[in-house]
């Protein structure tokens, strides 16, 4: 039976918990790395846990203390790996709308790499993850107007890196001639 109920908890927190690993470390590498050391400590030490209604909110705060153990071991910040891998295949001419939604979703992710992690984790976990602000205080051990301030100020830096990568898009195709008046 506990071995059903450890599947299920996978199963429902593992995608969750994956991006925001990924969200943190920038490597898709380290993003399974730190989601599978969450389930481990899960496994050995989840039974402990008073209320199992919280089981989202300890893995949580368990992935981003174990990427904080991590990030302070290595003694430097991790470079970016790639972050989303290649399959080498054309998108499928069937794929319409929703190709146009995946590839506007990346282009977030993307620029949400380009934010201090001070500032993404609180985003990850608000916008990807559905955390309350109460959640997020508890998962980052920090008050909660900071929570507040910080995703305010990561949402003006996120909508700053979007605003790059457009910038970066739009390519003028002839040089624009001056005006004859001057």
């Amino acid at each position: 039976m506990a071995d059903a109920a450890f599947t299920r908890l996978v199963d429902d927190h593992y995608a969750g918990l994956y991006r925001f690993a990924l969200s943190l470390s920038r490597s898709s590498a380290d993003a399974s790395d730190l989601t599978q050391q969450t389930f481990l400590r899960w496994a050995t030490h989840g039974a402990s846990l008073r209320d199992q209604t919280k089981a989202k909110s300890w893995l949580f705060t368990t992935l981003y203390r174990e990427f904080l153990r991590t990030r302070r071991r290595s003694g430097r910040e991790e470079s970016l790996d790639e972050t989303f891998e290649s399959t080498g295949a054309e998108p499928a001419a069937e794929d319409g709308p929703d190709l146009e939604a995946r590839l506007d979703g990346q282009t977030v992710i993307e620029a949400l790499q380009e934010v201090e992690e001070t500032f993404r984790a609180p985003l990850t976990l608000f916008y990807l993850q559905d955390l309350s602000y109460l959640e997020i205080a508890e998962t980052l051990d920090l008050p909660i107007g900071t929570v507040m301030s910080r995703l305010s100020r990561g949402k003006i830096r996120l909508r700053a890196a979007l605003a790059r990568r457009q910038d970066e898009r739009t390519v003028i195709p002839f040089p624009v001639p001056p005006s004859p008046h001057p």
